[in-house]
């Protein structure tokens, strides 16, 4: 059984920067793909970034590309998520998810809240003025 672990969020101003931490135990962080989640009031979570947490290849969505990166530290067995330019469309519970590393590699799982059987907790993200 793998536990997640977020930190790092708060209120931040339009334009400002965030670095979200999701401390993984109870497994090694290179069996599996990892991905950080977004759930806005009244919506669905949205997939922002997956990675092979072994080799550390990466697919963002295309409303955080360029904005977010995510970078790992296998011997920590952490993931860190750094947000730039964060607009108020960014607001929401940030989750940090974990499966099976062969899923990042078979069609779309990689994007699916459903295919993801362990999460944090989650930490919140406000961007606002």
């Amino acid at each position: 059984q793998v536990q997640l672990v977020e930190s790092g969020g708060g209120l931040v101003q339009p334009g400002d920067s965030l670095r979200l931490s999701c401390a993984v135990s109870g497994r090694a962080l290179s069996d599996y793909c990892i991905g950080w989640f977004r759930q806005a009031p009244g919506k669905e979570h949205e997939n922002v970034v997956a990675m092979d947490g072994s080799d550390g290849t990466v697919d963002y969505a295309d409303s955080v590309k360029g904005r977010f990166t995510i970078s790992r530290d296998n011997a920590k067995n952490t993931i860190q998520l750094l947000m730039v330019n964060l607009k108020p469309e960014d607001t929401a519970r940030y989750y940090c998810a974990a499966t099976d590393r062969v899923n990042y590699y078979i069609g779309d799982r990689r994007h699916q809240a459903s295919k993801y059987p362990y999460w944090g907790q989650g930490t919140q993200v406000t961007v606002s003025k």
